[in-house]
């Protein structure tokens, strides 16, 4: 059973201001990105700036928005995913950061390419083929194409033109998914990275990549412009996948991507309670934190009590609880932020709840909820 003095814990530790570059937050509380398919043609409209704002007024300090694709032809699988490039879709853009702001909260788009995961003959663009770093599925069975030299080229600026829109019309700064199985990700893992070129072979040089899109995104915004990070170690069908086996791996793959400039990584685990690695109780935040020297966010189930993927799917049915655990660690340390999932589907208010106490009446998660941005 949960003491008074240590519910009252709650809003006092995720209740503090954090800052970094130009971006200050009221709180600890970070929406995490979570595709909802609500955007046709992959333009956001009036009701993706209303569910977006209507958690900023409820007092999530930072709304990291859905994965949004960058420009290029083989970046995307939906044509009801979001795009970042296109005057339409920024248009669109510019409108839901507007509504967060005007709300009283920050927002940054999540830049995103699907990379071989992506399907044949699936939008925006279908005649697109599946490419990724080496012609190899996250399964290890040939898919796709490998890209080119000149393919990467072009993909590092499709990422760094869409942080420079994201500076122009208003976001408060922009987040690299480099986690998941997906493009970036592709790069970094050696299952599906076999290239012989200096994009494969060790850590560093799986590295390089997504260090040359950090550096090419840090060039094209301002010095004080924020550049998250996200990684992970599991894989969407490989949940026991790993970039890195021990602290020391992990620190030689976080170096390059803190020379060319990110300011925060965001590392994502279904579970955010367990330990990453033998012999410590620090979750995978807690591990990027301390080899990286970065401000960190955890995620990973935070406020449900069912993991959010797995054999069940991530649209799992999960009751609220409460997240006692989470605070020991954050007053610890352990990490500067806290991204909040499928919760803040379930529940507008839920950030409300937490700041206030309140978290005993936080609604519980249903899958029935992902068929409309409430």
């Amino acid at each position: 059973m949960t003491s008074a003095s240590q519910t009252a814990r709650t809003p006092q530790t995720l209740d503090r201001p954090f800052s970094v570059g130009s971006l200050t937050l009221p709180n600890r509380i970070v929406m995490a990105p979570m595709t909802r398919e609500f955007s046709p043609g992959g333009v956001p409209g009036a009701d993706v700036a209303e569910y977006y704002a209507r958690r900023a007024a409820a007092g999530v300090g930072l709304i990291i928005t859905e994965g949004t694709y960058v420009d290029h032809a083989s970046a995307g699988t939906s044509d009801r995913v979001p795009r970042f490039y296109g005057d339409d879709a920024l248009e669109g853009w510019r409108k839901v950061v507007d509504a967060v702001h005007a709300a009283g909260g920050k927002i940054i788009p999540q830049l995103w390419h699907v990379g071989i995961t992506r399907d044949e003959g699936t939008g925006p663009v279908p005649s697109a083929p599946p490419a990724g770093p080496s012609a190899i599925g996250l399964d290890g069975q040939p898919k796709g194409s490998a890209l080119t030299a000149d393919d990467l080229d072009d993909v590092i600026r499709a990422f760094a033109d869409a942080a420079a829109a994201a500076e122009r019309i208003g976001f408060d700064g922009v987040e690299l998914h480099g986690a998941h199985g997906y493009l970036i990700d592709q790069f970094l893992w050696e299952r599906t990275n076999r290239r012989t070129d200096g994009y494969g072979g060790d850590i560093e040089s799986r590295t390089r990549f997504a260090a040359e899109i950090v550096a090419a995104v840090r060039a094209a915004v301002s010095p004080d412009f924020p550049v998250f990070f996200r990684l992970s170690q599991w894989k969407a069908g490989s949940y026991d996948a790993q970039l890195a086996e021990s602290p020391e791996e992990l620190e030689r793959l976080l170096t390059p991507l803190v020379n060319a400039g990110v300011d925060v990584l965001h590392a994502s685990t279904r579970r955010y309670w367990l330990p990453e690695f033998d012999g410590s109780d620090l979750n995978l935040a807690g591990w990027v934190k301390k080899v990286s020297g970065k401000p960190v966010v955890t995620v990973g189930s935070v406020g449900l009590d069912q993991v959010f993927i797995g054999s069940q799917g991530w649209a799992a049915p999960s009751a609220a609880t409460g997240i006692d655990p989470l605070i020991d660690r954050l007053e610890r340390d352990e990490f500067d932020l806290v991204a909040v999932g499928r919760a803040l589907i379930a529940d507008p208010e839920w950030a409300a709840k937490a700041l206030e106490n309140r978290l005993d009446d936080a609604l519980p998660f249903d899958k029935s909820l992902l068929k409309s941005l409430a």
